[in-house]
């Protein structure tokens, strides 16, 4: 699941289970038009209006509870971005199994990547043949002064 998605489903799982603890936000959050991309949506354009780069749970989840409050919010153009999700995903055995099989194979095609590398740089150059001297010719050679 790519971070977007998953930071989607957290945001409608806190406003979920939020409506049914609160019977004032139910209320809003009920009869509410605005979709979960458009609570995204604002969120996305709140963060780049404020210049950080990060926030904590708490601060998010309370501008998705704004975004709902106020429905005469401008929501804003929708954004293309990408977000980061930093919570633990549980992966499925079969998941775990296949990102150890990747794992694997990245290791294995890194260690023989080394191994080419020092085959290559362990091979005995061939000799140099050293040039022969050049004879230098004298003009005064054999004359006699």
């Amino acid at each position: 699941m790519k971070g977007t998605d998953h930071f989607k489903e957290l945001i409608k799982n806190y406003l979920d289970n939020r409506a049914k603890e609160d019977e004032l936000f139910r209320a809003k959050y009920e009869t509410t038009t605005r979709t979960i991309d458009d609570v995204v949506n604002y969120i996305f354009h709140a963060v780049q209006q404020s210049g950080c780069c990060g926030f904590s749970d708490d601060e998010v989840y309370s501008m998705a509870v704004h975004a709902i409050d106020e429905p005469d919010l401008e929501i804003g153009k929708p954004m293309n971005c990408n977000v980061v999700v930093n919570h633990h995903i549980e992966l499925t055995e079969e998941e775990k199994a296949e990102q150890r099989a990747i794992a694997l194979k990245r290791y294995q095609e890194e260690e023989m990547r080394k191994l080419q590398l020092q085959q290559r740089n362990s091979r005995p150059k061939a000799a140099k043949s050293q040039p022969k001297p050049i004879q230098e010719l004298s003009l005064f050679q054999g004359m006699e002064l």
